[in-house]
């Protein structure tokens, strides 16, 4: 991976931040622009502030990812640069010439000076242009190939293939490099917003995808994560875009579920106060892990990919093939340097966080349900926060409870999600039916309904996982374990109704053929 690289091993430098010492730690992918950018937050300088890097003798250090190390001994100071109303070109050609002028007085003209490096510029600003050009000529390129590729294949009714996004048997890259700066808009959250994210009543069906990924990057820095780990902003920017993009457009498993499932996660971080009882780096896992868990989800299932015998059952050998498909794509996406959010994370540790979120994800693995809530019961009792195996047990119950949680949220919003599942398993089925493969009956169109769908599920899985948890947890019952309850009452009123009309109908089709038989 990256991070374990020796040439990915990343520079430190020490400031002078008002008489204290200040760490600043970045890798050496970052461009000139993420390292300014990290001098300035560490600095409590605007980001946008033109700043110069000055020793400890007053000389002026360049600013780039080859810039000189230091010592606690011999501090850096970062000095906020006066700008005017030219903006940043002016400022570095003032700047260039100011130099100039201090070095070389009147020994050149220095006229011809400024008409030179004037020239200069406007030479790398059209060249910057043309590459910028070039790129988006590819990346366009590359989507229509990707879409007739999609094409052909939909077309050919091949399955062993399941329409996944990789092909890997090749030897380069597998995910394009986003070197560019990432473009989505910046929202602000309301103080409003701030507090709904933290609860499991939070409307995800109000946010567009710009949105979601501003609320993710807040949950990063509210939670220290960034801090923390030395996470780059720009670098996390590029990465949670690089995750939206590799999460297809199926009716359940997409890019929204995502976000549902890592907001749930925020929110019992708050609500189990987690983060006084387990440490920074379990937070981190949590929460990207939660993030990556359904990566590149191609819409049918496990016992879709065994029973047709699909490349990534046969990669995975028939074990949790897509689980273990959801951690390639992650990682896969994180090894690219300019999205490495554990650049400056040192490799045994990044080798820790790295397995546990592999462990996490291949915990949400339905089959093994049984297994892992077993396991975490025979803990709860005498749980130890101080034992290893018994919070590595709680984390893949956790995320096991936010990856299911929908019906913990109110009726109107959880209930968009049932239809969302059913028509991912009708789509499914459907396809079974027609390549002559076995049919699961919750997935059949002819045999599900909504109630008969959600009440087995929310009775014998939602509520014995999370009255479980409460164990440990007391405070989740009210706002987390009440719902499914309530949910569960809801359904099987349904399905009473459901009943009652069915057999209305039955009666009245038989009076009617008895009344034919009079006749």
């Amino acid at each position: 991976m990256g991070s374990s690289s020796s040439s990915y091993a990343p520079k430190t430098i020490y400031l002078d931040v008002d008489g204290k010492v200040q760490r600043v730690i970045f890798s050496p992918h970052c461009s000139p622009c993420d390292i300014k950018e990290l001098l300035c937050s560490s600095s409590n300088i605007a980001r946008n502030t033109a700043i110069l890097l000055i020793d400890s003798e007053g000389a002026m250090i360049s600013i780039d990812p080859t810039m000189p190390a230091n010592t606690p001994n011999n501090l850096y100071k970062v000095m906020p640069h006066s700008t005017n109303q030219g903006g940043e070109k002016e400022d570095m050609f003032q700047n260039v010439l100011s130099q100039v002028a201090e070095q070389f007085s009147r020994a050149f003209r220095i006229n011809e000076l400024k008409t030179e490096v004037t020239n200069r510029l406007a030479m790398l600003e059209k060249r910057v242009e043309l590459e910028g050009l070039k790129v988006v000529e590819i990346e366009k390129c590359k989507n229509d190939l990707k879409k007739l590729r999609d094409e052909m294949t939909s077309r050919g009714g091949v399955r062993v293939n399941c329409n996944c996004k990789y092909n890997f048997t090749d030897d380069g890259k597998k995910l394009s490099p986003r070197r560019d700066v990432p473009s989505y808009p910046k929202y602000t959250l309301s103080q409003e917003t701030i507090e709904a994210l933290k609860k499991p009543t939070f409307d995800v069906w109000h946010w567009e995808h710009n949105e979601m990924l501003s609320c993710l990057e807040y949950m990063y820095h509210d939670l220290g994560l960034v801090k923390e780990f030395n996470i780059n902003p720009i670098t996390l920017k590029r990465w949670l875009l690089g995750i939206q993009e590799n999460y297809r457009d199926n009716p359940f498993h997409n890019f929204r579920h995502c976000f549902c499932v890592s907001q749930m996660m925020y929110g019992m971080i708050h609500l189990c106060n987690l983060q006084e009882r387990l440490t920074m780096t379990d937070m981190c896992i949590l929460m990207t892990a939660a993030v990556c868990h359904d990566l590149d989800h191609p819409g049918y299932n496990n016992t879709y990919q065994i029973n047709a015998r699909t490349e990534l059952a046969v990669r995975y050998n028939d074990i949790s093939p897509l689980e273990n498909h959801h951690c390639a794509v992650a990682f896969q996406i994180i090894s690219m340097p300019e999205c490495n959010i554990f650049a400056n994370v040192e490799p045994d540790s990044f080798k820790q966080i790295r397995q546990a979120i592999i462990t996490l994800i291949l915990a949400t693995d339905m089959a093994r349900h049984g297994e892992i809530l077993d396991s975490f019961k025979q803990k709860v009792d005498n749980f130890d926060f101080t034992n290893e195996e018994h919070v590595k047990c709680l984390k893949m119950v956790l995320i096991k409870c936010c990856d299911i949680s929908n019906e913990v949220r109110p009726t109107e919003v959880a209930e968009p999600w049932v239809d969302c599942l059913l028509e991912e398993y009708f789509i499914q089925s459907d396809r079974e039916k027609s390549e002559g493969l076995p049919v699961a009956p919750f997935m059949d169109r002819d045999k599900v309904t909504k109630p008969t769908a959600q009440i087995g599920f929310i009775k014998f899985v939602l509520i014995p996982m999370f009255e479980t948890v409460m164990k440990l947890f007391p405070q989740i019952e009210e706002i987390m374990v009440q719902p499914l309850r309530d949910s569960r009452d809801h359904y099987e009123e349904l399905k009473q109704i459901d009943d009652a009309m069915s057999e209305a109908q039955k009666k009245k089709t038989e009076s009617m053929s008895l009344g034919g038989k009079k006749k």
